[in-house]
């Protein structure tokens, strides 16, 4: 009996170094049938061959069948990783559109290069360093427009109302995307703070700005929204977080394949906001690093989470260098709240037979207890405390944005108007969207409904099915009622219309701040968060141990 407990061990080291060995066996036999392969076409096809795209489709298609995470970066793309980790390129601080065969430019940022050089939204882009644009994608313009900063680009521009094309020459910079767009204070003492994701100065940012909202404006409660926050840098959250949680707290914990690779990360100094009441918005594109500020800050029970269901990324990436300046982007870990619960919404181990990824059912997901004894979930992101939705309404409003008609007038009530109210007072009067409802309608603008289009295919599978002389009479009433009119929905849908080009005319004075400002007027959910921060009873009845999220 000695014997074979001693030999048990043994037996196990075997099978291990064997199953190594086979795997290793695989990989170097699957790598000389690809090599095979490559020189039989090279030898052999019919045309020519591009090797570089042969490869990356390959790696590409290899990397596809795992998660959507895992990504080869080729040489090419070398500067987009710098980009991921920095949110900074060389370029001149502006975006750009496609409309027909033109690449026009959208927004410029505001202080950035192309900006200062009077560069506009609306200006046709003919050339870019005396190469001209046409029959180029907005991906080849981009790619033009962007270099090492402290170069020189000379853009040559069309612009509505001027005959001459417009020339402008100027010096490629470091363009910073600001990952806190705006912040403010909001009525009592609530301050604001709107975070895109995090870069590797984000959190920087984020305490240099909490420092002057509480010393210069009296700021007593914070409301941070991290609604479509994609997420970025995990230690960039860990460093918010240590600015609310006692020091040393575990707010992360990474796990990968091996046990050597997990990896806790902990709140690293004393906080300097203990006890500063927070409510924190999500939606459903908020993931990521979002979601780990967000669920550690709920496992602790020291903020209220308002919004939607979050996205449910608890996948952690590496970039790795791989041989020729080129990258792999891969799935490491997943990553778990200080309860113990990991957000991942879809199991991409578990892929369908038609390919669909499968969503992570309620019914086989685990319950875990907050420091208060509050029950939260695992494995579909975070559920809030409060749940709110979006109004998500297709009207007219979408197909004026969609044919650019808030765009184009937006370009013309700048050349009339130099000057508008500060952007937390602006507001079109009566008479000004009536200049824009008499706009759209001399542009002869029209629209066809989606419901209208779904009615014309259900008229079809209706013919097919030989039922079509029993319904032509409802069809074509149907079809009468779905005709849109477009003077009548300019005034039905006044309030959507409105906001949206209040946001793209602001944007012509004070940039990305100024739509912000516009979007958060009568913003549902700022108008709950600061609810609750006003009554102290209800923000701790959200923080009782009774509270169930389900």
């Amino acid at each position: 009996m000695k014997r074979f407990f001693l030999m048990l061990p043994l037996c196990f080291c075997l099978f291990a170094v064997q199953a190594q060995t086979e795997k290793y066996f695989n990989i170097s036999k699957y790598s000389d049938i690809y090599n095979a392969v490559l020189r039989e076409l090279e030898l052999n096809y019919v045309d020519s061959l591009k090797h570089d795209q042969l490869t990356e489709i390959a790696i590409s298609r290899m990397l596809y069948s795992l998660d959507p995470y895992t990504n080869y970066i080729p040489e090419s793309k070398e500067e987009d990783v710098r980009r991921m980790r920095s949110g900074e390129y060389g370029g001149i601080g502006s975006m750009i559109m496609q409309r027909g065969d033109s690449i026009y430019i959208s927004e410029p940022y505001e202080g950035m290069p192309a900006q200062r050089a009077g560069i506009l939204p609306g200006d046709r882009i003919i050339e870019i360093d005396g190469v001209k644009l046409s029959n180029k994608s907005v991906a080849e313009a981009s790619e033009m427009l962007r270099g090492t900063p402290g170069t020189e680009i000379v853009v040559k521009l069309a612009r509505d109302g001027e005959r001459k094309l417009i020339v402008k020459k100027f010096k490629r910079e470091v363009i910073q995307v600001p990952t806190i767009p705006y912040f403010g204070v909001l009525s009592d003492s609530i301050g604001y703070v709107m975070i895109s994701d995090f870069v590797d100065r984000t959190s920087g940012d984020f305490k240099t700005i909490m420092h002057d909202l509480v010393k210069d404006f009296g700021v007593k409660s914070l409301i941070i929204d991290l609604r479509d926050n994609g997420g970025g840098l995990v230690d960039q959250a860990v460093n918010i977080l240590s600015l609310f949680l006692p020091r040393n707290s575990p707010v992360v914990t990474i796990k990968g394949r091996s046990l050597e690779e997990e990896k806790v990360y902990r709140t690293t100094n004393d906080p300097i906001y203990p006890t500063m009441p927070l409510v924190v918005m999500i939606n459903g594109n908020t993931a990521s690093s979002s979601e780990i500020l967000a669920g550690a800050l709920q496992d602790y029970d020291r903020a209220v989470i308002i919004g939607e269901r979050s996205f449910g990324k608890g996948l952690i990436q590496n970039i790795r260098r791989l041989p020729y300046n080129s990258f792999l982007k891969v799935t490491v870990a997943k990553y778990y709240t200080p309860s113990g619960r990991c957000v991942q919404a879809i199991d991409y181990g578990q892929r369908q037979d038609n390919g669909r990824d499968r969503v992570v059912p309620d019914s086989l997901t685990s319950t875990f207890k907050t420091a208060s004894g509050r029950t939260v979930r695992d494995g579909g992101g975070i559920t809030p405390d409060e749940k709110l939705k979006s109004v998500d309404r297709v009207n007219i409003a979408y197909y004026l944005y969609s044919q650019h008609m808030f765009f184009d007038y937006a370009n013309l009530f700048f050349k009339k108007h130099p000057t508008i109210a500060p952007m937390k007072e602006f507001t079109l009067s009566d008479a000004q969207y009536q200049e824009f409802v008499d706009y759209v309608l001399a542009k002869n603008f029209t629209y066809r409904l989606e419901s209208e289009k779904y009615l014309q295919d259900l008229k079809e599978i209706v013919r097919v099915e030989g039922y079509d002389e029993v319904t032509d009479t409802l069809f074509k009433n149907l079809t009468d009622a779905l005709q849109p009119n477009v003077k009548s929905d300019l005034e039905r849908y006044r309030s959507d219309i409105q906001q949206l080009l209040e946001q793209e005319i602001i944007k012509r004075y004070y940039y990305q701040r100024g739509a912000i400002v516009v979007n958060l007027k009568g913003d549902r959910w700022l108008e709950k968060s600061i609810e609750i921060l006003e009554h102290p009873q209800e923000y701790n009845e959200y923080l009782k141990a009774d509270k169930v999220r389900e």
